[in-house]
């Protein structure tokens, strides 16, 4: 009777026990500290993402674009490491890299690990603690504990210009969505700039709006670029159209005359047709009058006039007022036209 009880007792200890296992299992430290499993203390690729994010959450507010392989990711000043060394926990500590790309190891010295994998950079500390015969078979693991953080600067026409923060190489259609995508102002270029050198000569990627551009996904942008958004040019149509203003040169950044006044609504009844100007003035200081034939271009006898940013197309109201219209009066009227955002 007394053998039957305590089977029976076991029995509901061990049921109590597998129905408890869950909850416990959530406890913080319960799996480590746990027996009867073997858990490895060597980081995971997973771990080691989330350090890396949490790392660059506490120091930027921005978003952080990590990349797919931890592997190819390169060790700058500033990051915080997590070195263990197999067997032997003296040398197992966090080791934060000086501004010179240097870990201080104990009994090592100086370890440059600057611009390395986190592959490169335990080979390296391996020969230095075998070549120093501190070890004879050292085995060295590395783990980004911190990530100190580098940036890419986008501005321009983009939904959220400022800093991205970036720790490798990523393309440049990433960094334009993590920037919050192309505003509708944007040109038909992309201006970047390797490096903090301001010298540095830019880089112009082609970008349009009507089509994919192969080039955003190819082009890979680096920590410490820039990425510049121009506004597209803008073309101004004044005089006697329905909706005289400034219309911006999107959709490849290529304008005509007869797409321009279309823009526009086209011209009033009134509009003196015959007196169709083209003001362009040049980067020294030179303007240009160009006389069209508005009946041409309707009838496609002439081929319209391909524009250029800032120039302005002007349909006079009569006669008299097209002989009196000087260029610089033109040029002064378009200064304080708004700009109509089609």
């Amino acid at each position: 009777m007394a053998r039957s009880k305590i089977a029976i007792d076991r029995g509901l200890l061990l049921l109590l026990g597998v129905a408890l296992q869950p909850a416990m299992m959530a406890v913080p430290g319960y799996a480590q500290a746990a027996g009867g499993g073997s858990i490895s203390s060597a980081p995971s690729a997973n771990s080691a993402s989330l350090s890396v994010k949490a790392g660059s959450q506490a120091q930027v507010s921005g978003p952080t674009i990590v990349p797919r392989d931890l592997s190819a990711l390169r060790i700058e000043p500033g990051d915080l490491l997590s070195v263990s060394v197999f067997d032997t926990p003296e040398f197992t500590n966090s080791y934060r890299v000086d501004p010179a790309g240097d870990l201080t190891i104990p009994l090592c010295g100086k370890v440059n690990v600057r611009g390395l994998t986190l592959p490169e950079a335990a080979k390296r500390l391996e020969a230095a603690l075998k070549d120093g015969q501190i070890l004879t078979q050292p085995q060295v693991n590395v783990d980004v504990q911190q990530y100190a953080g580098q940036y890419v600067t986008v501005t321009g026409e983009v939904g959220s210009p400022g800093r991205v923060a970036l720790i490798a190489p990523t393309s440049l259609g990433e960094i334009l969505a993590e920037a919050g995508g192309e505003t509708p102002l944007a040109g038909a270029h992309i201006k970047i700039r390797r490096g903090a050198d301001d010298a540095a000569p830019e880089e112009e990627v082609p970008y349009s709006r009507s089509k994919s551009t192969p080039e955003t996904a190819s082009i890979l942008v680096r920590p410490g670029d820039s990425v510049f958004i121009p506004r597209a040019g803008i073309v101004y149509v004044l005089g006697a159209v329905n909706r005289p203003g400034g219309y911006l040169m999107q959709e490849d950044g290529k304008l005509n005359v007869a797409q321009a006044l279309a823009l526009s609504g086209g011209t009033v009844l009134q509009a003196n047709t015959g007196g169709l100007r083209v003001i362009r003035r040049n980067p020294d200081g030179t303007v240009l009058d160009f006389p069209l034939s508005y009946k041409g271009i309707a009838k496609g006898t002439q081929t319209p006039l391909i524009l250029q940013a800032q120039d302005i197309v002007y349909v006079p109201m009569s006669k008299i007022k097209a002989t009196f219209s000087s260029a610089s009066g033109i040029i002064s009227a378009a200064a304080s036209t708004a700009i109509i955002d089609r």
